[in-house]
């Protein structure tokens, strides 16, 4: 599958999984547990970054917003929020979700590889559970840290979700993790609705072979560019059936600043997923 093709598959799924995936994501808004954990891992995040700062004056680019997750949270917290997504139907059901929220917000569709923004438009950007099925994650790193201002942030949300399609260790406890969870019948969102076109589709993408967030650290390293990442997120913001049904893919979030070093790279070296170093174009 070229990319291309890939980036076209991806937009048709979307399309027609937004209603069904908004029920998962109106299920996290409507948890008051789940809500209010995910909304302190974002906002006492970006507060220890920008300290005293008000929360108005931070401009946060959610990027790959699906069904408004993020966008609600953070512009319930007073942020400036613009939140992009590929596909219309994605937007659609993220302004109901936000209901009355959605006047703060500016919604946009948009390539989240191509950004229609100007260099140093944000203070932060914000992403889950998009960076695994993008046709070139080699260069989108380079991408998001264009439209940061230097000083500004990136937090990155992510998972080795379909890395068992490659890996007979990780296929084997995601094996586990579906027995398991029927057997304690549990909510799991790895099966239904679309799940063997998706996988269809990740058997193409090129971070489901990667071992991350090894692979982000080295490509944002390549960059120059102050990175960590934090792998215990999963504990913080998890309800116990999604620490059930996900325990393989547990999911981590990698932090990058950008600094005035980084900020006047050039374009970032293409970083195979399971290279051991960035390699030039």
């Amino acid at each position: 599958m070229s990319s291309a093709t890939l980036y076209e598959s991806n937009r048709a799924y979307w399309t027609r999984r937004a209603p069904g995936y908004s029920q998962v994501s109106r299920r996290e808004l409507e948890g008051s547990w789940q809500r209010q954990a995910w909304k302190s891992e974002l906002c006492e995040t970006l507060t220890r970054h920008f300290g005293r700062r008000k929360a108005h004056t931070i401009r946060v680019l959610d990027i790959g917003t699906g069904p408004g997750f993020f966008a609600a949270l953070l512009a319930e917290a007073g942020f400036c929020v613009t939140a992009i997504d590929l596909t219309a139907a994605m937007l659609h059901e993220a302004r109901v979700n936000l209901g009355r929220l959605s006047s703060r917000v500016e919604f946009l569709q948009m390539d989240a590889e191509q950004l229609g923004f100007p260099d140093a438009s944000f203070d932060a950007v914000v992403t889950r559970n998009l960076t695994w099925n993008l046709p070139h994650p080699e260069r989108v790193y380079t991408e998001w840290l264009r439209v940061l201002v230097p000083g500004g942030v990136m937090l990155n949300y992510d998972a080795n979700w379909y890395r068992y399609l490659f890996d007979e260790h990780a296929r084997k406890s995601w094996d586990d993790n579906r027995r398991r969870s029927a057997e304690l019948s549990v909510c799991d969102d790895n099966v239904g609705e679309g799940f063997d076109e998706m996988e269809r589709i990740a058997h193409q993408a090129p971070l489901s072979r990667a071992l991350r967030p090894a692979w982000d650290l080295r490509v944002l390293g390549g960059l120059g560019v102050a990175a960590s990442c934090d792998p215990d997120v999963w504990k913080r913001v998890w309800t116990s059936d999604e620490k059930i049904c996900m325990a393989s893919t547990p999911l981590f979030r990698v932090t990058a600043v950008k600094t005035l070093k980084s900020s006047s790279q050039s374009p970032i070296p293409w970083a195979a997923p399971d290279s051991p170093r960035p390699a030039p174009f």
